[in-house]
């Protein structure tokens, strides 16, 4: 996307809306109320972005601000510069993303990451949006800032003025930045990570970007030195190569293009012209390239096909209609690879499609599969039959849905069909396959590639045999319950029912999105009631049912059945609840309450092929774990810190072979069947005019179990076995690894008294916020030694009684260097001690309240936000009945806290809730790679001699059992965040 209007243009305000509200489609405004436009095929699309005001100043840079009124008193800034990896010479490789980092360290302005710590004290945290990135064309840098306060919008656009023009690179800058950029490296150079750069460096064979992976080269991270660092910084970032652009609630476009002029007008352009910025063409190719990957710690065997083409551009209404042909012909091909994928002995477990713009001049479709060892040859082929079947104008939200509705009903599916040719062996395609252990070879995928193209010159491929899909979900309209009981609830601004058949229902009304409405349903009892015996079959009744399907059809049917639509819903059975959620349009909140219908009024039957499949899935993902260096440490992490209980242990091979799966599908049966064990929450764009009928008549419809056993208080759950070592462990476990990597887990026991929970509950969310930024200002931003840091709190094990003591966890993790994990672990235990013993100071505090308030603020414009204080409130063990009073409480508490929060009672807090001092009990988990035995012995004699452990243990985990998932490959490392 060039973001740049061309050079003559310059006007001070364009386009409609310039100067006013411009806020886009309106509120209310659905996509079925939109009217047509008129429009000709050969007519171009808007040249000036249509409900933005936009211009560019006298030095060059170019600005784009909207207004947009959700969320309210936020806006997200950026600022775009044309500039990425693939301008670097050889002794650059890594630099425009080490700029990227210096810019939020040091600049005219702001020293020591004071950018980092203005952005937390207004509340915008340093992270996911607070953050910046650089792909190989561009960087970019994103703020998302709250406007509710004079001043915030201004100092933070005087920020990515800092970042245009006044980024300091000086020696000591460099220096403290180059620990988190080699720890981002060394993060990426994991199995993933290799496997993407082996796929890249071939896609681009033949051009710049195959050498200029924006993370660069570990010798130039370490070595470079800063005045090339500043060469680069004052070579290509000039005013001309960037654009601002200003999207949110603003009354006033014109006052925030003032603001922009105030912070950006006075900067000169530069003494010299900025350099032209060189394209760099990617060479086509006819014929195929190829390659067989070997990955000892690949996650599977997987097979990807990739088909360049020049990007192109979008400028007429046709061009557009050939994207919106373009997105259909994906989503199609998806639906057949998808069915494919759940036939008798399938090629590949998953497969799917996609265009993606990968770099400025070319774009490529991509299409990415999983499968069994061995089957790589197989899936290709199978893959292969099925080919057979950036310059954009800103056209505005309310233009593009009406084009799309003009459009869409006009597009036949010849155009569709006619993108397949794009997916061709002749078409710069490059054919990668992916193997733990070598079994294919670069003449086998060759033979592959031939045999289906004599297929295809004797016009042999089979047709595609479609199957019988019924027209309804519900074969039968069930009858409709009747509502027993009412209650309002204006304090939450929601309505509760207790329906017929026992079923409690509780919607809320919101215009926080005008297509979306969720909910979630909830009833107790779950793993935890079984024994030892049952648990690992019933423990996959949740994955069998959902491969047969839960919903009384098999999924490939089911995705016909749905298509058109937009309703998802999805079942879970934890240790202490079973639940149902769903996703939805609200104009098709009908189908969606129909699929959980069939969820309670079908049986999930195992199919001998079927169950086949999802075994087959099952034991590729636990052998996909035993190759992942992270497994032992994961599972070594449980068994310390929650014990040897059959409910935390690993699912091995052999305990997959006990696995019945007939019970496995009863008891998941059994889990849904009740519907007065279950409590509802709806959140959303609902009118009850119209959904109150549906409720009734879909969940109210669902028959009550005559023989059903009482339903389970949450008092008389089962609790989960697991106990916090009482004293200190450290440990090292140590894993074979190709390129070394290490993670560390530091945790402490958590107790919050019963007699104190509504309040330490809130103390807990608090505390963990604290530990993450102090832990970030020490190792990161005083040492420089990591990338990131996570604090995380677990307190999901304890059964959801009204009393008792709610036992968990803190724990501290992070990733670096192997030679200094037990050094950073010593640091992170000496900042909580001094938090300990002196307290955080008053700008701590104060900083902390704002990250939270602003949180809550824009929580409470989001539905899943409101569904899930909801749902909190019915399992609060303050409930009693009364939710209304139940969520009045839970805020009271957090308000009572706020105004209680000082360094003093953070202090106390942190003496309470953690041990004190937290030295006394705490455990150590660090992942390190497998070394020679003098090495061990050197890292033990270390521990050893500072006090801290007598005796540190190598051990050896057992791989565990996840859900095998197969995404897109989207080429992460090809655009870096930081």
């Amino acid at each position: 996307m060039d973001l740049l209007p061309p050079p003559t243009e310059a006007p001070a305000a364009g386009g409609p809306g310039a100067g006013g509200s411009g806020r886009g489609l309106r509120r209310g405004v659905g996509f079925r109320s939109l009217k047509l436009v008129s429009v000709a095929m050969d007519e171009p699309l808007p040249v000036d972005p249509v409900g933005a005001t936009f211009g560019r100043l006298a030095n060059g840079l170019t600005y784009y601000v909207r207004s947009n009124p959700k969320p309210r008193m936020r806006a997200a800034l950026s600022l775009a510069v044309k500039v990425g990896s693939v301008v670097e010479e050889e002794d650059e490789r890594g630099v425009a993303h080490i700029v990227e980092h210096l810019a939020f360290s040091a600049t005219s302005r702001y020293t020591n990451h004071d950018i980092v710590k203005f952005l937390e004290s207004i509340g915008a945290e340093f992270g996911a949006c607070q953050n910046a990135l650089t792909s190989s064309d561009e960087t970019i840098y994103e703020l998302l800032v709250p406007v509710d306060k004079p001043g915030l919008l201004s100092q933070a656009i005087s920020v990515l003025a800092e970042f245009s023009s006044e980024v300091r690179v000086s020696a000591e800058d460099l220096e403290k930045e180059r620990g988190a950029v080699l720890e981002e490296y060394r993060g990426g150079r994991n199995a993933t990570g290799r496997m993407q750069d082996s796929h890249w460096a071939l896609l681009f064979e033949g051009s710049k970007y195959a050498e200029r992976l924006p993370i660069g080269t570990e010798k130039v991270i370490r070595t470079v030195p800063h005045e090339t660092v500043k060469r680069f910084y004052q070579k290509w970032y000039h005013l001309s190569n960037m654009a601002v652009f200003a999207v949110g609630d603003f009354p006033d476009t014109q006052a925030v293009v003032e603001l922009i002029k105030e912070h950006f007008g006075q900067k000169a352009p530069g003494p010299l012209p900025p350099p032209v910025i060189p394209e760099f063409p990617v060479p086509s190719h006819e014929e195929p390239r190829f390659s067989c990957f070997v990955e000892s710690e690949a996650a599977g065997s997987a097979v990807v096909i990739s088909c360049k083409m020049p990007a192109g551009e979008i400028k007429t209404v046709k061009e557009y209609k050939d994207s919106l042909a373009e997105s259909m012909f994906h989503c199609a091909l998806n639906q057949r690879l998808f069915k494919i994928s759940r036939t008798k002995d399938p090629p590949y477990f998953s497969c799917s499609s996609a265009a993606d713009a990968l770099v400025r001049p070319v774009k490529a479709y991509i299409m990415t599969s999983s499968c069994r060892e061995r089957g790589t040859v197989e899936a290709l082929e199978s893959m292969l039959l099925e080919h057979f079947l950036r310059e954009e104008p800103v056209v505005g939200i309310e233009y593009e849905a009406q084009l799309q509705k003009t459009l869409l009903p006009h597009i036949s599916s010849a155009e569709v069909a006619k993108f397949a040719e794009n997916f061709s062996t002749a078409s710069s395609c490059v054919i990668k396959i992916v193997e733990p252990r070598a079994h294919a070879s670069l003449e086998d995928l060759k033979a592959v590639v031939l045999k289906v193209n004599s297929l295809e010159e004797e016009k042999s491929i089979p047709p595609w045999d479609e199957e019988q899909i019924p027209e309804e979900i519900v074969a039968e309209a069930p009858e409709p319950g009747s509502i027993i009981g009412k209650v309002e609830h204006p304090g939450i601004g929601a309505t509760e029912m207790i329906l017929s058949n026992g079923m409690r229902i509780c919607y809320k009304y919101t215009d926080f999105l005008d297509d979306q409405v969720v909910f979630t349903g909830f009833a107790y009892g779950g793993l935890s009631e079984l024994s030892e015996a049952e648990y690992t079959s019933c423990s996959m009744g949740s994955t069998i049912a959902g491969e047969i399907g839960t919903f009384g059809y098999r999924p490939s049917v089911l995705m016909d059945m749905l298509a058109g639509k937009r309703a998802e819903v999805g079942t879970k059975v934890g240790a202490y609840m079973r639940t149902f959620s769903g996703d939805c349009s609200p104009s098709d909140l009908e189908t969606a309450l129909q699929l959980v219908y069939q969820i309670f009024t079908t049986n999930v039957e195992p199919r001998e092929e079927e169950v086949k499949i999802v075994m087959q899935m099952a034991e590729e993902a636990i052998y996909a774990q035993e190759r992942d260096p992270y497994t032992a440490f994961a599972n070594r992490v449980r068994e310390i810190n929650y014990g040897n209980s059959y409910f935390f242990k690993p699912i091995r091979i052999s305990d997959l072979k006990k696995v019945d799966p007939i019970r496995a599908c009863e008891y998941f049966n059994n889990c849904f069947k009740d519907p007065s064990a279950f409590t509802v929450v709806i959140v959303g764009k609902i009118d009850p005019a119209i959904s109150l009928p549906l409720i009734l008549q879909y969940l109210g419809g669902i028959p009550r179990v005559e023989d059903a056993a009482q339903p389970l208080s949450r008092d008389d759950l089962r609790g989960l076995p697991f106990k916090f070592p009482e004293s200190i462990v450290r440990e090292v476990v140590r894993s074979p690894m190709v390129e070394a990597q290490c993670f560390v887990q530091l945790a402490f026991p958590v107790v919050l008294k019963n007699t104190m929970m509504t309040e330490d509950i809130h103390y807990v969310g608090f505390l963990s916020k604290l530990l993450e930024t102090k832990i970030m200002q020490v190792l990161r931003f005083k040492y420089g030694q990591i990338y990131s840091v996570n604090v995380a709190v677990f307190l999901g094990g304890n059964k959801p009684s009204r009393t008792g003591d709610v036992r968990g966890d803190i724990s501290v993790n992070f990733s670096c260097d192997p030679d200094i994990s037990s050094k950073l672990v010593d640091f992170v235990l000496e900042e909580i001690s001094y938090l300990q013993a002196e307290g955080p100071s008053e700008e701590d505090v104060l900083t902390i309240l704002e990250i939270e308030q602003r949180a809550h603020e824009n929580g409470l414009q989001e539905n899943y936000f409101w569904l899930d204080r909801i749902l909190r409130s019915y399992q609060s063990r303050l409930f009693s009945g009364d939710i209304g009073f139940t969520f009045a409480l839970q805020e009271e508490g957090r308000m009572k806290v706020r105004e209680a929060l000082t360094p003093q009672t953070m202090q106390s807090a942190l003496r309470r809730v953690l041990p004190f001092p937290c030295r006394n009990q705490y455990t150590v988990v660090i992942l390190m790679p497998k070394s020679s035995c003098w090495a061990s012995v050197k890292s033990m004699l270390s521990w050893s001699s500072s006090g801290v452990s007598r005796d540190a243990k190598i051990l050896a985990g057992i791989a565990g059992a996840l859900v095998l998932t197969v995404s897109l490959w989207r080429y992460s490392r090809s655009t870096l965040k930081s």
